[in-house]
C-alpha cells in the first residue's frame, strides 16, 4: 500500500499502532483481547487504536471469523506499506513518520544485538548486517530500492506459499540515501 495521505501517515506512525500493524502481518487476523495480551496494553485501548488505524484504511474487520455479533476480528488488507517522503514535502507528519520508523528499526536491531548472547546458533549463523557506499544517479537509487522491496515480498511470500515449513519472525530493513562518507 502507497501511503500518499498525511492521515493514514499519522494514524500508522503511532508506536503502538505500528506494533499492532507489525503483529497483524505477520501473525494474522486476531481480536482486540489477542492483541491486548500480546502487547501487555488494555483491551479499549488497543481497541481504540484499531479504529483509529481502520478509520485510515490500514486494518479491515474480519467478520468470517467472528463467532458472535460481539466478536470483531482484524486483519492488514494485503501489501506491503511504504511512503516516500517526497510526497509530503514540508509536513510534519512526514518528519515524525520518518523519525518513528527509524527509532522502530533501531530499537529492534538493538534487540537483536542484546539477545544473541542466548539466541539459538544457527539464529546468530544467519543474521546479516550489511552496508555499501556507491555512485548512483537517483534513478539507479530508485531502481534499487524497487529491486530489493521486491526480494522482501518474494521471501515474505514463502510462509504463504509452503505453511508447513517453521519459520521464526525475522525483521529486515533496507535504507538508501545521498551522503557523504
Amino acid at each position: 500500500m502507497e501511503v500518499r495521505d498525511s492521515q493514514v501517515l499519522a494514524a500508522m506512525s503511532h508506536p503502538l499502532r505500528r506494533r499492532l500493524l507489525d503483529m497483524l502481518k505477520l501473525d494474522g487476523p486476531a481480536t482486540a483481547s489477542v492483541l491486548a495480551e500480546k502487547t501487555g496494553q488494555a483491551v479499549g485501548n488497543v481497541s481504540h487504536h484499531l479504529k483509529v488505524l481502520s478509520g485510515a484504511g490500514l486494518v479491515v474487520e474480519a467478520p468470517e471469523l467472528a463467532r458472535d455479533r460481539r466478536e470483531r476480528w482484524w486483519r492488514r488488507p494485503s501489501g506491503t506499506l511504504s511512503w516516500a517522503t517526497s510526497d509530503f514535502a514540508g509536513d510534519p507528519v512526514a518528519e515524525v513518520a520518518e523519525t518513528v520508523s527509524l527509532d522502530r528499526q533501531m530499537t529492534l536491531s538493538r534487540g537483536w544485538l542484546s539477545e544473541m548472547e542466548t539466541a539459538p546458533e544457527q539464529w546468530c549463523d544467519a543474521w546479516f548486517s550489511s552496508d555499501a557506499w556507491m555512485r548512483l544517479t537517483p534513478a539507479e537509487l530508485a531502481e534499487l530500492n524497487d529491486r530489493v522491496s521486491a526480494l522482501f515480498e518474494e521471501f515474505g511470500a514463502k510462509a504463504a506459499a509452503d505453511p508447513s515449513t517453521e519459520r521464526e519472525p525475522v525483521f529486515v530493513f533496507g535504507r538508501g540515501f545521498r551522503a557523504q562518507p
